[in-house]
Formats: structure tokens, sequence, C-alpha cells
């Protein structure tokens, strides 16, 4: 017989699973139409790689049809799987845009078929979906579509997940981390200061550990093997002082610092500038998380007056994608023939 006096313990709770789609866009524009007919049937012009939901994809023009048994007449657009993946379950849409202004977009969408059979499932790389009649030639030489010898199309893909969600029996509210703020206390404030940086006519008060612990320069030079953990005064050579004020911003804030907070309204100097001069900073003084957010920086500010300075910093301090973009519009002819007119 069960004891009288013992409690029985209860339990609930709930769970859910929940089926959604990972959704990103692509925007491919093709210039110089008229050149790509005559490729042949099967011949595609390809769009960048992009990403979603952890996968691959491009897109695939094909001016003169994907088949020539039947798409004599018409251009194919398919989404392929760039990635290795294995019966990756997807939604698409593609979409020609109407370039008159009117909003007619052409869109031929598989979110809008989603209950008739479920999502596409890709079972490889290579892997395509499309439209081998997407639309007849004639017709889109014909139409709005085409404008000043191009077409503009984007792709949106959804990627299928599954996940299983738990409901909660608290709600407690978790606030940001303020760890880079309390940090950038201790810079402003001097506190436990134990090192001092002159930087040509200005001087800079720091932390060994924290320099120590962001940067393997730092390192190396207070505690390394020919440190010297004593040492209290560092002079810095062949660094603008509000460079190296920037760079001890993002040392202790963990964040790419404001160009207000290290530049005076009234200073001629621009937020490339800053970028350039503290990229090299960042690389003399093994920063790899600054030196790609400036890298990212000068990759957005890239125009006619910076492209030759940049292009020189990205090659002297290795920065590939810098070098790309650079390069790309260096040798972009209506770039180049803006520059080159009065």
């Amino acid at each position: 017989m069960a004891s009288g006096n013992k409690a029985d313990t209860l339990s609930s709770g709930s769970s859910e699973s929940i089926i959604d789609t990972v959704n990103g866009s692509h925007d491919f524009t093709i210039k110089g139409y008229s050149l790509a007919k005559g490729m042949g049937p099967g011949k595609y012009i390809s769009s960048d790689v992009f990403s979603v939901g952890g996968y691959d994809w491009a897109i695939y023009f094909y001016p003169d049809g994907k088949n020539p048994e039947d798409n004599s007449m018409y251009v194919s657009v398919f989404i392929a799987l760039a990635s290795e993946g294995t019966d990756v379950r997807v939604l698409f849409k593609l979409t020609l845009l109407d370039q008159s202004g009117k909003g007619k977009h052409r869109v031929h969408s598989h979110f809008d078929r989603a209950l008739e059979g479920g999502p596409y499932t890709l079972k490889y790389k290579g892997s395509m979906w499309g439209y081998k009649r997407f639309f007849k030639r004639q017709q889109l030489e014909d139409s709005d579509y085409l404008k000043d010898d191009s077409i503009a199309l984007t792709c949106t893909v959804g990627i299928v997940r599954m996940r299983l969600e738990s409901q909660k029996h608290y709600n407690i509210c978790i606030p940001p981390s303020n760890m880079g703020q309390n940090f950038l206390g201790l810079l402003e404030s001097e506190v436990g200061c134990d090192v001092v940086f002159r930087v040509g006519d200005e001087v800079f008060k720091a932390h060994k550990l924290i320099l120590a612990a962001r940067s393997p320069v730092f390192k190396a030079q207070f505690f390394g093997h020919v440190g010297n953990p004593k040492m209290d005064l560092v002079e810095i050579e062949d660094v603008e002082p509000v460079i190296f004020k920037a760079m001890l911003l993002f040392i202790y804030s963990d964040k790419y610092p404001d160009i207000h907070q290290v530049i005076d309204s009234m200073s001629m100097r621009t937020s490339t500038f800053l970028a350039q001069h503290l990229l090299a900073a960042a690389d003399r003084f093994d920063l790899d998380r600054l030196k790609l957010l400036c890298e990212a920086k000068l990759c957005e500010e890239v125009n006619v007056e910076t492209v030759s300075t940049t292009l020189a910093l990205a090659e002297h301090h290795g920065c590939k994608q810098l070098k790309a973009i650079c390069l790309k519009f260096a040798t972009n002819p209506d770039i180049l023939g803006g520059a080159c007119c009065p």
C-alpha cells in the first residue's frame, strides 16, 4: 500500500515544433544584354555566389534558353545550389524588375504555391530550380523590363528549417553587455593605469594587462621572454596621436571608434583618413578584428579621390577583398569616363 503522507510531484510544461524559413535576396543586373544573344542554348550568365541559410546560391540566366528543343523562343532563369548540400528544402521567388518605374514586375514565386506541393528539394550541389520558359525573348526585348540594354533580376531564397521550442516559465530580462563601457570607463578615468605612451606631442595612459589581453604585440612587449613588465613609459613612432587614441578606444570597447570621439569637428580629416591609418595600426599591433572592421569601412568608401591610396594600402597590408573592390572600381569604364569628363 502506498504511503498516505507521501506527496505526488506534478510537473507541467509545453513545447512546439516550429517550421519556418530563413530568407535572403540577391539582386542581379545584366548589362549589355544584346551582346549575350547568340551564346547558344544551354550557355548561361551567372551571378556572383551569395549565401542564404548556410548555403551558397547562384542565379543562371540563359539568353538563348536552357534546352534547344523547346526554348528557342524563350529566355530561361534558374537558381542553383552552389555549395555542398543534401536534400535542401527550399522556396524560391524570381522577379524580373520593371525598369519603367510603374512597378509591374514579372514575378515567378514558389512561396505562393507551397501548399500545393510543399517546398522544393535540391538533392546535391549543382541542383537547380527555375523556368525554362521564363519569358518570350521578343516580348522581353520589346518591354520595359529591358532598359539601356540591361535587365535586372531579384532572387529570394527561403531555406526551410525546423526547430523545437519549449515554453519557459520565467521572464527575466537580460540587459546587453556593458563590459565595453566599463573598460572605457577605466581608460577615461585612468584608474589603475600602469603604463604611459608618448605619441608625438601627446601622452596616453593605459593598463598593461588589458593591452596584453587584446594585442599579441603588447603582450610580447610587456610579458614576453624579452619583454619588460616593469616598463612604464613607451615611445610610439610612426603613428599619429589621433590614430593611437582611436586604437585604444577599440582595444577597450571592441567597437569601431566614432570619428567624432577622436577627430575635432574643425579638422579636415575624413572617416576614410581614419580608417586607412587605423588599418595600418591594427596590422602593426596584430588587432585582427579592428583590421577587418577598417577594411569593411574602406570598401564602403571607395571613390575617385581615395581609390589609389586605398589600393596601395590594401596591397601593403594584404587586404584581398579591399584590393578586389578597388580594382573593380578603378576598371569600371563608367567611373573612368566620368572622372575624365570636365
